[in-house]
């Protein structure tokens, strides 16, 4: 993610995620990939219920304080009020934050909740299985570019790849922030 979006001008990535009984963290923004793996080795997993709600409710504070350009979740299932999720969509769609929402595994309802996120927020919905990290790795690194450099540095690196690794909705507002 950050090689590619070096030349145009960078990027800066907040890790979030939650786990077990109510806990959500957030990490300080990073601007380079050491500081982002530095974070992601110290996080291990803990049962507990999904918190995509306290997930969208945090970047809509920072979008707040700051430009936020995207949010990217990664998941595989949902626990929580689709209504109340919607909600807090909308609230990020009137600031322009679109979500990009990557799924693991076909749970059916976490599918069509994702879905209506991603349509709600002008952002995108894609689906990956364990086995496909080089999938998840070109969908960051899409999602990456379109944050630095909007839909036409999207188009330049779908073009340099040879094939869509993203489909944006026609009406995707132009985007270097990513929670």
């Amino acid at each position: 993610m950050f090689d590619e979006t070096m030349k145009l001008g960078g990027l800066n990535v907040q890790l979030c995620y939650y786990r077990g009984f109510n806990e959500f963290e957030y990490s300080a923004w990073c601007a380079s990939s050491e500081q982002l793996h530095k974070i992601m080795h110290q996080v291990y997993c803990v049962a507990g219920h999904t918190q995509v709600v306290r997930l969208l409710q945090h970047a809509y504070v920072q979008s707040q304080q700051e430009p936020v350009n995207a949010l990217v979740f990664i998941g595989d299932c949902l626990e929580e009020n689709v209504d109340t999720l919607c909600q807090r969509a909308g609230e990020l769609a009137l600031y322009g934050v679109p979500v990009f929402i990557f799924q693991e595994g076909n749970d059916e309802h976490a599918q069509a909740a994702f879905q209506e996120i991603a349509s709600l927020t002008h952002g995108a919905y894609a689906q990956f299985d364990a086995s496909s990290a080089s999938q998840l790795r070109d969908l960051l690194s899409a999602v990456a570019v379109y944050a630095a450099g909007g839909r036409i540095a999207l188009q330049q690196f779908q073009q340099k790849r040879g094939r869509t690794i993203l489909s944006l909705p026609s009406s995707s507002p132009a985007s270097s922030n990513i929670t």
